[in-house]
């Protein structure tokens, strides 16, 4: 089993002044320690699970351009990308100067989008989930068609694009991975097997139906359900001096059991840096197995 670094959270001792310090020395120890992915969440106002509102809230993709220059071998995402948030065109350019600048190790993370305050706040348009689900299709298309040698026009449910020109072209081959977040059944754990390398899901007491409705997708879509990374969210809490390592080694394998590959989450205390020590030193060789 394979974890993941998710950082939902900047409100941190010292302020604005110190967040550029304290992210670099958790990306670099982060990296250093093991963790496969560091991801932000791509959100302009901080969302209700984890604070309010006027929290602070980086913008993701400028984060996940700064952590490319803080680490070497963890891949960089957004847990996930809205997709109503940026033309897609525009997001494909974005994932692929990730990848270039940071040598290969940019993945595009998407879904439809759900948070109307901020949505509404900042002036985004917020169409109804259908839409919403035709713009995804949209941006995991046009992603696709920029990342091949295909410059011809494409048109889409709402995107017309004359020359989906891409230049320079992703590092990765054959292009970055694509991780589409959500449980939705009829829509987006079928796109996950239309399109994607990798899906996002709640570990909750329907994960294993979840994992069975994608495996049905898969097999309409002649898909090899086996080559999708499966996913789920977790919070790693391994106490202050480590004390709740053995809890967080038995979840993860509790998870690994019920079909997941890799967690990913945020990690109590991350701006003390030493959880994520503990988790390098003692958690991710005891999972390596799993």
């Amino acid at each position: 089993m394979k974890i993941g670094l998710q950082i939902p959270d900047f409100t941190w001792p010292g302020g604005p002044a110190e967040l550029g310090p304290t992210l670099a020395r958790i990306a670099s120890t982060a990296d250093q320690a093991g963790f496969e992915y560091i991801a932000v969440m791509d959100h302009f106002f901080q969302i209700q699970a984890v604070g309010p509102a006027e929290h602070e809230m980086l913008e993701a993709y400028t984060t996940l351009g700064f952590l490319a220059a803080h680490t070497a071998r963890a891949r960089l995402l957004t847990l996930v990308t809205g997709a109503i948030y940026r033309y897609p065109g525009v997001l494909a350019k974005i994932i692929t100067t990730l990848d270039v600048l940071s040598e290969g190790r940019g993945m595009l993370g998407i879904g439809a989008g759900w948070n109307e305050e901020e949505s509404r706040g900042l002036g985004i348009p917020f169409p109804p989930v259908k839409e919403r689900f035709e713009h995804l299709e949209d941006a995991l298309e046009v992603a696709l068609r920029m990342w091949s040698d295909d410059e011809s026009p494409y048109q889409g449910h709402h995107v017309t694009m004359a020359r989906p020109l891409n230049s320079p072209q992703a590092l990765t081959k054959p292009h970055p991975p694509i991780m589409i977040g959500g449980g939705g059944e009829k829509k987006t754990l079928r796109f996950v097997a239309k399109y994607a390398q990798s899906c996002n899901l709640f570990p909750g007491p329907e994960l294993e139906h979840k994992l069975d409705v994608l495996r049905e997708h898969c097999e309409r879509e002649g898909r090899d359900y086996d080559e999708i990374e499966k996913t789920a969210y977790h919070v790693f809490d391994v106490g202050p001096n480590g004390e709740r390592v053995p809890e967080t080694v038995a979840a993860l394998k509790e998870l690994a059991e019920r079909g997941i590959d890799t967690a990913i989450g945020g990690v109590r205390d991350v701006h003390t840096i030493t959880p994520l020590e503990i988790i390098g030193r003692d958690v991710i060789p005891a999972i390596a197995d799993f």
